[in-house]
Protein backbone atom coordinates (compact mmCIF):
# COMPACT_ATOMS: atom_id res chain seq x y z
CA UNK A 1 0.00 0.00 0.00
CA UNK A 2 1.26 3.37 -0.79
CA UNK A 3 1.94 6.30 1.48
CA UNK A 4 -0.62 9.19 1.44
CA UNK A 5 0.79 11.92 -0.78
CA UNK A 6 1.38 15.06 1.61
CA UNK A 7 -0.41 18.61 0.82
CA UNK A 8 0.60 21.80 2.52
CA UNK A 9 -2.42 24.32 3.08
CA UNK A 10 -1.04 28.30 3.51
CA UNK A 11 -3.55 30.21 4.70
CA UNK A 12 -4.42 32.88 7.71
CA UNK A 13 -7.90 32.26 7.55
CA UNK A 14 -8.53 29.72 10.07
CA UNK A 15 -11.77 28.65 9.00
CA UNK A 16 -10.46 28.13 5.31
CA UNK A 17 -7.62 26.07 6.63
CA UNK A 18 -9.75 23.88 8.40
CA UNK A 19 -12.18 23.09 5.41
CA UNK A 20 -9.71 22.39 2.91
CA UNK A 21 -8.44 20.73 5.18
CA UNK A 22 -11.23 18.26 5.78
CA UNK A 23 -12.21 18.49 2.09
CA UNK A 24 -8.46 17.51 1.41
CA UNK A 25 -8.06 14.38 4.22
CA UNK A 26 -11.27 13.29 3.16
CA UNK A 27 -9.80 11.98 -0.06
CA UNK A 28 -7.13 10.13 1.69
CA UNK A 29 -4.36 12.49 1.36
CA UNK A 30 -2.07 14.04 4.61
CA UNK A 31 -2.49 17.30 5.09
CA UNK A 32 -0.30 19.75 6.69
CA UNK A 33 -1.10 23.66 7.46
CA UNK A 34 0.50 27.07 7.94
CA UNK A 35 -0.87 30.25 8.68
CA UNK A 36 1.46 32.90 7.44
CA UNK A 37 3.72 32.60 4.40
CA UNK A 38 7.01 32.40 6.63
CA UNK A 39 5.33 29.16 8.46
CA UNK A 40 4.24 28.08 5.00
CA UNK A 41 7.59 28.35 3.69
CA UNK A 42 9.66 27.01 7.02
CA UNK A 43 7.12 23.92 7.03
CA UNK A 44 7.30 23.46 3.49
CA UNK A 45 11.46 23.32 3.72
CA UNK A 46 11.28 21.21 6.49
CA UNK A 47 8.66 18.45 5.23
CA UNK A 48 8.85 18.45 1.14
CA UNK A 49 5.24 18.16 1.18
CA UNK A 50 3.80 16.99 -2.07
CA UNK A 51 1.79 19.87 -3.49
CA UNK A 52 1.27 23.09 -1.85
CA UNK A 53 -2.21 25.27 -1.60
CA UNK A 54 -1.26 28.83 -1.41
CA UNK A 55 -3.16 31.55 -0.69
CA UNK A 56 -1.65 35.10 -1.78
CA UNK A 57 -3.15 37.52 0.68
CA UNK A 58 -2.32 37.36 3.79
CA UNK A 59 -0.48 39.72 6.21
CA UNK A 60 1.30 41.11 3.00
CA UNK A 61 -1.03 41.83 -0.05
CA UNK A 62 1.52 39.93 -2.07
CA UNK A 63 2.81 37.84 0.67
CA UNK A 64 2.00 34.35 -1.48
CA UNK A 65 3.67 35.75 -4.17
CA UNK A 66 6.66 35.87 -2.31
CA UNK A 67 6.99 32.78 -1.01
CA UNK A 68 6.24 31.10 -3.95
CA UNK A 69 9.09 32.85 -5.49
CA UNK A 70 11.19 31.58 -2.49
CA UNK A 71 10.14 27.99 -2.96
CA UNK A 72 10.94 28.40 -6.62
CA UNK A 73 14.57 29.16 -5.47
CA UNK A 74 15.15 26.50 -3.16
CA UNK A 75 16.11 23.50 -4.56
CA UNK A 76 14.93 20.93 -2.54
CA UNK A 77 11.30 22.10 -3.24
CA UNK A 78 11.66 24.24 -6.37
CA UNK A 79 9.81 21.56 -8.56
CA UNK A 80 6.61 20.90 -5.51
CA UNK A 81 3.72 21.58 -7.73
CA UNK A 82 1.89 24.82 -6.01
CA UNK A 83 -1.96 26.06 -6.59
CA UNK A 84 -2.61 29.22 -5.51
CA UNK A 85 -6.33 29.90 -4.32
CA UNK A 86 -7.19 33.51 -3.68
CA UNK A 87 -9.89 35.99 -3.94
CA UNK A 88 -7.87 38.48 -5.52
CA UNK A 89 -8.26 36.84 -9.05
CA UNK A 90 -12.19 37.90 -9.36
CA UNK A 91 -12.30 40.59 -6.68
CA UNK A 92 -9.22 42.65 -7.71
CA UNK A 93 -9.59 43.30 -11.59
CA UNK A 94 -6.96 46.18 -11.26
CA UNK A 95 -4.13 43.26 -10.01
CA UNK A 96 -5.51 41.05 -11.92
CA UNK A 97 -3.08 37.74 -12.17
CA UNK A 98 -3.16 35.78 -15.37
CA UNK A 99 -1.88 32.02 -15.08
CA UNK A 100 -2.92 31.45 -18.38
CA UNK A 101 -0.03 33.39 -19.41
CA UNK A 102 2.50 32.35 -17.26
CA UNK A 103 3.07 35.36 -15.28
CA UNK A 104 3.70 33.48 -12.13
CA UNK A 105 5.42 30.38 -10.96
CA UNK A 106 2.85 28.56 -9.93
CA UNK A 107 0.88 25.52 -11.07
CA UNK A 108 -2.57 26.88 -10.90
CA UNK A 109 -4.80 29.86 -9.77
CA UNK A 110 -8.31 28.90 -8.04
CA UNK A 111 -10.26 31.61 -7.31
CA UNK A 112 -11.98 31.18 -3.79
CA UNK A 113 -14.39 30.41 -2.91
CA UNK A 114 -12.84 27.05 -3.99
CA UNK A 115 -14.81 24.25 -5.39
CA UNK A 116 -14.00 20.98 -3.50
CA UNK A 117 -14.56 18.96 -6.63
CA UNK A 118 -12.61 20.88 -8.77
CA UNK A 119 -9.73 21.17 -6.00
CA UNK A 120 -9.31 17.65 -5.98
CA UNK A 121 -9.53 16.84 -9.38
CA UNK A 122 -6.64 19.54 -9.74
CA UNK A 123 -4.67 18.59 -7.33
CA UNK A 124 -4.57 14.63 -8.22
CA UNK A 125 -3.77 15.80 -11.81
CA UNK A 126 -1.04 18.02 -10.45
CA UNK A 127 -0.16 15.08 -8.24
CA UNK A 128 -0.13 12.88 -10.98
CA UNK A 129 1.61 14.99 -14.23
CA UNK A 130 3.64 16.75 -11.44
CA UNK A 131 5.18 20.52 -12.82
CA UNK A 132 5.34 20.91 -16.42
CA UNK A 133 6.92 24.66 -16.07
CA UNK A 134 10.61 24.66 -15.80
CA UNK A 135 11.50 25.67 -12.03
CA UNK A 136 14.49 28.05 -13.50
CA UNK A 137 14.50 30.60 -15.78
CA UNK A 138 17.92 31.03 -17.86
Amino acid sequence: MSEAKTILIVDDDPDFVSSIKEIVESAGYRALTAYDGKEGFTVASAQHPDLILLDVMMSERTEGFKVLQQIRETKAIESTPVILISSIYTDLPAFKVMPEAGQQAADLFLPKPVDPANLLKEVARLLTEGRKRPTRRP
